[in-house]
């Protein structure tokens, strides 16, 4: 019998630190005379503390769903269908243990596991799924599961489990896969009809065989799809196709009406397909990322994601008649992302809000009468299907509750995912309003968050002020995104803080500035990264949100992965950075969110390494000149030459030179944006050589800065872009970061519960910047982290104790790196990249498994690797290839590495 639970544990309340900053934020809200907004409601809760509000998770909200709870232990639920005859629910599944399950909804449990994994009880060729969903045929004897290049069709049981697996392939065009998304069978079952996303196309597949016998021509990503009375409704999300001299820009090879300055996409359509005519294609604009499609009653209801709105067709005349607003917070006109709807035969019409974690009630009529808003009732995390089967709703919950997947390991990691459903008869009106309240306080919306100044010249400067546009003491941020550690990791060997030393990898020795600024201007022992990985991650920093395109793209990843330069993963409300534009601040931007690269020849790791030390000596340009580019009009327009993107095989150090020579000749910008990626680990050098070197070059940034003119009204934060690489014994999303400016409290230790999103409201506060969405424009402001009255002492970084060239063959020419003494107090950094000659078979394992995972050179990408597999990578170099990672009984080869099956974040496959 497979695990599942109905009811969540308790979590015992967490064991806290001293608390030393409070006074900033009883001040700030004393000034706005506001109700409290999200971050301070936590106080100093933890993530999985269970509260009387609900479950914290890291993403500034409370879970406490209506209704019951199943937690599905396999993974993120992507899509899900329930069975024609409403005892079995289908859910495909991604970053777990499975492709698919099937849930007996009587009793909760998941019946059976297909996937890739030997140890499914039905095996099938790939674990990717597509955004969409399975698809049950009407008699329920058939179920097609959507995936990258068609559909695996299945045989359902007579007990609702499935047999007999058999590929249904969709032919690649050119480099196009099918991609496929929903999928919708013909009244008698004899033809399915599937939305094959990746090529711009909708196809009639025979039942029997999988012949494609029909295609007609889209827009751009059909997603959803309907059949009305012969006629077929395909939601495109990328709306219509691009008309002659409109700025466009790229998504999986097509090229999509954009904004000129965000790069977001301006248009969304459904496509109106009669089946028994010819090939014309009717075309009907709606909303921004038009995605769920469903019909009843003749009426078609689209959800437009983007747009926070459902388009109301009307089959009989084709035409939108009404469109309904999703939006119940009125301080934010966007980001609830609406991505699913039902309507109950009594006339209540029910769309999930994914990033509100609720269901939006309205009262239903006709197609001519508008609905009216009922309320919400509370969800678990990311609802993203939802359905009427037995007299009950049932919902899917993308993320379940959060990453508390049981393991053996000792810590936690954010790719512990969970799912959920949530089931519960639909109540009355009266309740459901009742039910509001409480979804409100579990998202922190509060009259008054986004307070705008009325005067601003009157106002005195404050670090961070309490109405959005009053003066700043700061005048210059710089945000510095990282990659992938935890805060057991760096800081669980400080015993000030809430930390494990068991967990940590990479401590004093190895990053001796990360401790040295903790100790000079504090250490946050309870910050949290919402992301799993790094297309969520860099999402989050710079649109505070992972939009639904990139969320629902998780079980594939083959369209895009970085969205960078996908227009479909951009909200219409823009960036951080144009955000600042528009609040007529400066910007440079420093490798971060770029998406090409081009570097000349010779520019190796170790040229580039002996280069830096050139460059710092002599103040000599680079030899190496790199170039990069961005996608996004106005992210290209701020970007500096010579500092590369992501790539493992570039120095940290060398980074930071390029930027100190800009900076000594023109100075900084308002909001700088910095990419220093190598504590991502897996490049040239050995792993804790990777994280010096990535410390160091931190150190020396802090240095220059806090040196300058412009340290007395600077701020530098320093963040992680997710902490998906290692184990926290707190939540796999608890990761470090650093406030530093004369501003910033020093020497404390702050256990205030923050995260990205208030991190982002902090950078948006300071520079006058409107929040881009609900998240930050609920999301309280750091105050407490800082103090009116400025503290100047600069920052002096510290040598490195851990060789920078540990592992890299061959020797830069300009010699070996030669580290200061190690700390004796601290736990020791390796000193050598040699393997004992007992491991070094297993070693030649893994290093050639590393050539494979495009960790370095032109084609690298984030997250390549398996991470389980890239987690034990780091931890063998780490500790002498002799140490168990924390959880395991021994070392492992690559391919025996529990969770190894499993497709990475961005394989591609």
């Amino acid at each position: 019998m497979h695990v599942t639970r109905r009811i969540r544990e308790k979590q015992p309340a967490a064991r806290r630190r001293t608390l030393l900053v409070a006074a900033g934020i009883a001040v700030a809200l004393g000034v706005t005379g506001t109700a409290v907004a999200s971050t301070y409601q936590f106080g100093t809760q933890q993530v999985a503390q269970d509260t009387v509000k609900g479950e914290v998770i890291s993403s500034d909200q409370y879970l406490k769903p209506y209704g019951s709870r199943t937690v599905i232990d396999d993974g993120k639920i992507m899509s899900s269908t329930v069975g024609p005859d409403g005892t079995h629910l289908a859910a495909a599944v991604a970053d777990g243990d499975a492709a698919l399950v099937i849930m007996d909804l009587a009793t909760g449990q998941v019946k059976q596991k297909i996937g890739a994994n030997a140890a499914d009880d039905l095996r099938i060729g790939s674990a990717a799924v597509g955004q969409e969903g399975p698809v049950y045929s009407p008699d329920g004897k058939q179920l097609w599961l959507g995936q990258a290049t068609g559909y695996t069709k299945f045989t359902v049981n007579a007990d609702g489990t499935l047999a007999d697996p058999v590929a249904v392939p969709i032919p690649t065009v050119g480099s196009q896969q099918a991609l496929v998304g929903g999928a919708v069978f013909s009244p008698d079952g004899s033809t399915v009809y599937a939305a094959v996303n990746g090529q711009n196309t909708v196809v009639a597949l025979d039942a029997a065989t999988g012949a494609v016998q029909r295609t007609w021509s889209v827009g751009t990503a059909p997603r959803g799809i309907a059949l009305v009375d012969g006629k077929l409704y395909v939601s495109n999300e990328g709306g219509r196709p691009a008309k002659p001299g409109e700025t466009t820009m790229n998504s999986y090879g097509t090229q999509v009406p954009a904004n000129p300055d965000t790069g977001a996409s301006t248009t969304g359509t459904v496509s109106v397909i009669d089946t028994r005519g010819g090939q014309d294609v009717r075309t009907l604009p709606v909303g921004l990322h038009p995605t769920a499609v469903y019909a009843k009653h003749g009426t078609v209801f689209v959800t437009n994601t983007a747009d926070n709105s459902v388009s109301v067709i009307d089959t009989r005349k084709d035409k939108v008649v009404q469109t309904i607003a999703t939006q119940p917070w009125p301080e934010a006109k966007v980001g609830y992302e609406p991505d699913a709807v039902t309507l109950t035969d009594d006339g209540r019409l029910l769309v999930t809000l994914g990033r509100a974690n609720a269901v939006a009630v309205y009262r239903y009529k006709s197609p001519q009468e508008p609905a009216s808003y009922v309320g919400l009732l509370p969800t678990d995390y990311f609802p993203a299907e939802i359905t009427t089967a037995g007299g009950k709703v049932v919902v899917s919950n993308t993320r379940g509750i959060d990453a508390r997947r049981p393991t053996t390991a000792s810590g936690h990691g954010t790719h512990d995912t969970t799912s959920s459903l949530t089931e519960f008869t639909l109540p009355s009106d009266l309740v459901i309003r009742s039910q509001t309240a409480k979804v409100f306080q579990q998202n922190g919306w509060t009259p008054g968050s986004v307070l705008m100044a009325k005067n601003a010249r009157s106002a005195r400067p404050v670090p961070v002020p309490a109405r959005l546009g009053d003066p700043s003491t700061i005048k210059h941020v710089f945000l510095l995104v990282k990659e992938n550690r935890t805060y057991d990791q760096v800081y669980g060997d400080l015993p000030q803080g809430d930390g494990d030393p068991a967990l940590t990898t990479f401590g004093a020795n190895v990053t001796p500035n990360q401790h040295a600024l903790a100790k000079q201007f504090g250490l946050y022992d309870n910050f949290y990264d919402i992301g799993t990985n790094s297309a969520e991650g860099h999402n989050w920093l710079m649109q505070s949100d992972n939009p639904e395109y990139t969320e629902s793209s998780a079980g594939e990843y083959t369209r895009s992965y970085d969205t960078e330069n996908d227009v479909l993963g951009h909200q219409k409300s823009g960036f951080l950075w144009t955000g600042a534009q528009a609040a007529g601040e400066s910007v440079k931007d420093f490798g971060e969110f770029q998406s090409t690269e081009s570097k000349p020849a010779g520019a190796t790791w170790q040229n580039l390494y002996c280069d830096t030390k050139t460059m710092a000596a002599t103040g000599a340009p680079t030899q190496y000149p790199i170039q990069t580019g961005s996608a996004i009009p106005s992210l290209n327009k701020v970007s500096v030459q010579g500092f590369p993107m992501f790539d493992l095989s570039v120095p940290d150090i060398y980074k930071e030179q390029i930027w100190q020579q800009d900076f000594e000749k023109n100075g900084p910008a308002n909001l700088n944006m910095f990419w220093f990626s190598n504590d991502h680990t897996g490049g040239p050098a050995n792993a804790a050589a990777e994280v010096a070197d990535n410390d160091l070059a931190v150190g020396r940034m802090v240095d220059e800065i806090s040196h300058s003119k412009y340290w007395k009204d600077s701020a530098i934060f320093v963040v992680e872009d997710d902490s998906q690489n290692g184990l926290d014994h707190v939540d796999g999303h608890r990761a470090p970061v650093q406030i530093i400016s004369p501003y910033a409290q020093h020497g404390t230790v702050d256990s205030h519960y923050y995260t990205q999103i208030t991190m982002i409201r902090t950078i948006e506060q300071i520079l006058g910047i409107q929040p881009m969405n609900q998240k930050d424009s609920a999301a309280t402001p750091m105050y407490g982290a800082f103090t009116p009255k400025a503290d100047t002492t600069p920052f002096t970084a510290v040598p490195n104790r851990t060789s920078l060239t540990l592992g890299v063959s061959p020797t830069p020419s300009c010699g070996a790196d030669t580290p200061a003494a190690q700390d004796t107090d601290a736990a020791p950094a390796p000193t050598s990249a040699a393997v004992p000659k007992a491991e070094q078979p297993l070693a030649a394992q893994w290093r050639a498994w590393a050539s494979h995972q495009r960790l370095t050179g032109p084609h690298a990408v984030p997250d390549y690797a398996n991470n389980e597999q890239m987690n034990r990578y780091t931890w063998y170099q780490t500790h002498d290839w002799t140490k168990p990672y924390p959880g395991d009984k021994k070392v492992f080869a690559p391919d025996d590495v529990p969770g190894a099956y499993l497709p990475s974040a961005e394989s591609d496959g």
